[in-house]
């Protein structure tokens, strides 16, 4: 009874961990950078904002 129970989903001490390292997946490029993507939706909203501003100084 002198031996340590370890419990279920322990590794236990004896052992090393046998997972391979995982490969680390390439840039995406600007698709997964938000300041492009917050950019552009800024300068969309400008935009949008300036037509309505630009029709009411035009009248």
């Amino acid at each position: 009874m002198d031996k340590v129970r370890t419990p279920p989903g322990e590794t236990p001490p004896a052992e090393g961990c046998i997972a391979e390292a995982h490969e680390e997946r390439p840039d995406g490029g600007m698709w997964e950078h938000p300041r492009f993507w917050a950019a552009l939706i800024l300068c969309g909203a400008l935009l949008f904002a300036a037509f309505f501003v630009a029709r009411i100084f035009s009248a």
